[in-house]
């Protein structure tokens, strides 16, 4: 799966969100909040195909997580960049 073009992650104050420029700011009128490991995913994901594989590994390797909950972590998060139309299969 890889990102859709023209969203962004931002910082605003302090908090994390991914916003839509350009043409995808037409059909987008959410805001999607991420928290620190996330956005730590997003970034990493940035301009590349990425699986949930890539993804758990990414967490496992920045972060102390024991692996079940990160790919557990992992498949909830990409539900609900799927669902909020910001990454394509």
């Amino acid at each position: 799966m890889k990102q859709k073009e023209g969203f962004r992650l931002r910082t605003v104050c302090g908090e994390h969100i991914i916003v839509a420029e350009g043409l995808a700011n037409i059909d987008f009128s959410s805001i999607i909040s991420l928290n620190d490991s996330a956005a730590f995913l997003w970034e990493k994901a940035l301009g590349q195909t990425f699986t949930e594989e890539n993804l758990t590994q990414w967490l496992l390797d920045e972060y102390e997580v024991d692996e079940p909950t990160a790919r557990e972590d992992v498949a909830s998060l990409v539900a609900s960049w799927l669902q909020a139309g910001i990454v394509e299969p």
